[in-house]
């Protein structure tokens, strides 16, 4: 298996992920909600895939699946070409973390911000002894940028994007490969979101740490990504390098997606044509046939609504799923 696993290009590979939840309908009787439907894409070791779509496509639910906080469906997820499972997942959590959304509600109210930084070490024993456990805290705070005094406080005394350096620094505690961002600058003021995302890459250039950058802001992704995936409803619609995607995108999806990003130059502002989409998101309980982006798209035929598009190489490695573009 160790010779298989040094073979493997990729760090993540994920192939047809699948996670549908029972909803129930009435008695005895339930229909699945498809939060993720059959998604597909590789990240190498250093590298950062930014994950992109408007609220309730799937996104946070791609990445906790991946990290088995919920069992999938279907498909199959392989970090560092082993196949993850369920009975190997507990050796795996130390190699695989996650920076949550919200630092307010993700960090223990009642412990100190030594005991919440040190958990993951105490969980996986990976000191000798209380000063060596005490010294690697320490190290872990000032990598993240916190004083050494603020260890004994806690959580609700620090500022949002203090809380969000304590979770990252929980996170970096067992040394990860992998670390699923999930959305975590959206709850930060935006002069305190550039220092996290500066500290992500800094942190990325030292530990030579693999990201799946999950958010809905395409310019803070653009920033901090190799290659940007774009997801619509459960499914991945458009998947390129970072500079690609955003100086030619293909699907209509992120046209529209990257029509409404702010332009800070007036000028190019008022040239620049806002693509806004007709009717609301279907529900993922009743999702139409066909390409699920087919209800709002001005290019829809009657091949869009009888077949739902694969991804595929429109040269590049720039990886598209539509019939008419």
């Amino acid at each position: 298996m160790s010779e298989q696993n040094n073979k493997s290009e990729y760090l993540v590979e994920v192939n047809d992920l699948k996670m549908y939840f029972p909803v129930k309908t009435g008695f005895m009787k339930t229909i699945p909600l498809k939060a993720v439907d059959g998604v597909s894409f590789t990240i190498k070791p250093g590298e950062t895939l930014g994950l992109v779509g408007e609220s309730g496509c799937g996104k946070t639910t791609v990445g906790r699946t991946l990290l088995r906080l919920y069992k999938p469906t279907g498909g199959e997820f392989r970090f560092n070409g082993e196949l993850v499972t369920d009975k190997n997942i507990t050796p795996l959590r130390k190699q695989m973390q996650m920076v949550f959304q919200d630092p307010y509600s993700s960090l223990n109210p009642r412990m100190t911000v030594e005991d919440i930084i040190g958990e993951p070490l105490d969980v996986h024993k990976l000191y000798s002894n209380r000063a060596e456990r005490r010294e690697k805290i320490l190290h872990l705070m000032e990598l993240v940028g916190l004083n050494a005094e603020h260890a004994t406080r806690y959580a609700h005394e620090f500022s949002g994007g203090q809380r969000q350096r304590i979770g990252i620094a929980r996170a970096l505690a067992v040394d990860p490969k992998f670390i699923v961002c999930d959305e975590p600058v959206s709850a930060l003021d935006v002069s305190i979101q550039a220092q996290v995302i500066n500290m992500f890459e800094e942190l990325q250039e030292k530990l030579g740490v693999a990201y799946l950058f999950i958010a809905h802001d395409l310019l803070v992704v653009h920033h901090i990504s190799n290659r940007i995936a774009v997801m619509y409803l459960g499914r991945i619609v458009e998947i390129a390098d970072a500079d690609e995607l955003n100086d030619h995108p293909i699907h209509p999806y992120t046209l529209s997606l990257l029509s409404a990003v702010p332009v800070p130059d007036p000028r190019t502002a008022r040239k620049s044509q806002r693509i806004i989409l007709e009717g609301d998101v279907p529900s993922p309980l009743r999702m139409p046939s066909g390409c699920p982006f087919r209800t709002r798209c001005r290019y829809a035929t009657e091949q869009c609504a009888n077949e739902c598009p694969s991804l595929t190489d429109r040269g590049g490695g720039h990886m598209v799923a539509c019939w008419n573009k």
